[in-house]
């Protein structure tokens, strides 16, 4: 009986592309009292196996909080699976603003403490006495109410790269950092203001919520479904988005467009920038913001160092990796002291974002044709080979390689391996070879310029 994930992320990104299933990104939480998590987690991993369900989903004696994509075909099977159990029947599932077939390519079921971390060991504290839920409508209007505090509930890489204007958004790495801040800065407004909450899809301002009402403040609303709901009604029913920027998803996009505002900067060097990545050395893997030039100029890394170790052979990477344990240590979250510019900017504490003056729109789209995607990455040599899907390419041609970590690469093609010969031209059913001075992934597509 299988109960855990057997595949590479590799190879179930080419098991995902040979199905050519349209799949959905959607995420759900539910608070309720599980009495056996472990149990229940082997139900959930059997029942989501078979359903070809891949996502990230915790579970814990407190209730269940799930990430996952899924074929789009599936999806009403999927919904009546889980509604057999009685919590989630009805449950709301948040759809995606934008999708990607290859958000996340592993199902990963695990038991937890909780399902949000909040540090708290207070038994009388209950999280299903919660706040006021408001639609997209009814959160706008309160905005404007000048005696309405809003927070947001995320962490700063989050909220670094989208959020709403006029919001406190708490300088902290972790969930369990913001509760006692946020209680402390309102201490004096627990009867006057009205506190109101958001957070991406919902579950982290369910706690917060209940959490501040039992720390005495009586007027606590937060924004149903999160920024992903949201965005939704908001689409749906025409309004005005009061959310700019991108919302940062936990799943290989890093982000959801939402508006074309650019709020943040490049963390190496300061260009306006909103592109989350990681740095492509497997044993850093630091989470950070950087542009198309930084990315070129340091080859995905997110130092010096790092681009040493990428180009040394595999076998002296895997031993400078071997043994160190980093864990939660590894993932700053942009607050790494090789991150040059941003430590320039770095400030600590609680901060009010106002929608800047400079905000930077994004670069209208440039016109281009698919032409098909990437199948390995021959990283010594620095060499990309793709698939050719569609249409052709040709020496002298301007590419676009775009891909959720790889985020938007332009070049121009000077020569080629075609089918391993050098050829000037490659046509669909083609695999072709070029370099790169940058590492691409399975999941990255192909483009030809045609402006």
């Amino acid at each position: 009986m299988q109960l855990y994930n057997t595949l590479s992320a590799e190879e179930r990104a080419i098991m995902i592309d040979d199905a050519g299933k349209q799949r959905l990104t959607l995420s759900f939480y539910a608070y309720a009292q599980i009495s056996n998590p472990t149990q229940f987690r082997n139900e959930l991993f059997l029942a989501w196996n078979s359903l070809e369900v891949l996502g990230r989903i915790y579970v814990a004696s407190e209730g269940i909080n799930a990430q996952l994509s899924l074929p789009a075909d599936n999806f009403y099977v999927f919904k009546d699976a889980i509604e057999v159990y009685d919590f989630m029947k009805g449950i709301r599932l948040n759809i995606a603003v934008e999708q990607d077939d290859h958000s996340f390519l592993k199902l990963t079921v695990k038991v937890r403490d909780k399902i949000v971390a909040d540090g708290l060991v207070d038994k009388t504290f209950d999280v299903t006495n919660i706040g006021i839920h408001l639609k997209a409508k009814e959160f706008n209007e309160l905005l404007e109410d000048p005696n309405t505090i809003v927070v947001d509930m995320r962490n700063h890489y989050e909220s670094e790269i989208g959020h709403f204007t006029k919001a406190i958004k708490p300088d902290v790495d972790t969930f369990r950092e913001s509760l006692p801040i946020i209680e402390e800065l309102l201490a004096e407004h627990k009867q006057d203001k009205k506190l109101l909450m958001y957070c991406t899809g919902g579950i982290r301002c369910e706690k917060a919520s209940a959490y501040f009402k039992h720390k005495g403040f009586e007027n606590v609303y937060q924004l149903e479904g999160g920024i992903i709901e949201y965005t939704r009604q908001v689409k749906a029913e025409g309004l005005e988005s009061k959310f700019i920027g991108k919302n940062f998803v936990f799943d290989h996009r890093l982000g959801e467009r939402i508006t074309d505002d650019i709020v943040s900067q490049c963390h190496q060097c300061g260009a306006p920038c909103d592109v989350h990545t990681n740095c492509v050395n497997e044993g850093c893997h630091l989470l950070f913001i950087q542009c198309d030039s930084c990315a070129a100029k340091m080859e995905g890394c997110c130092s010096a160092e790092c681009v040493t170790v990428i180009h040394l052979p595999e076998e002296e990477q895997k031993a400078i990796r071997r043994g160190i344990k980093n864990g939660n240590k590894i993932f700053k979250k942009g607050k790494s002291d090789v991150l040059t510019f941003k430590n320039q900017e770095e400030t600590h504490g609680v901060f009010v974002a106002e929608k800047p003056k400079t905000a930077v729109k994004k670069e209208p789209k440039v016109k281009k044709v698919y032409i098909g995607k990437g199948t390995h990455f021959f990283p010594k040599p620095s060499i990309g080979q793709f698939l050719i899907e569609e249409n052709e390419i040709k020496i002298g041609d301007t590419i676009l390689i775009k891909g959720s970590t790889t985020g938007e690469q332009k070049l121009v093609i000077e020569e080629m391996l075609v089918n391993d010969l050098a050829q000037e031209k490659a046509i669909s059913g083609d695999t072709c070879t070029f370099k790169l001075p940058f590492r691409i992934r399975l999941s990255d597509k192909l483009y030809k310029i045609t402006d």
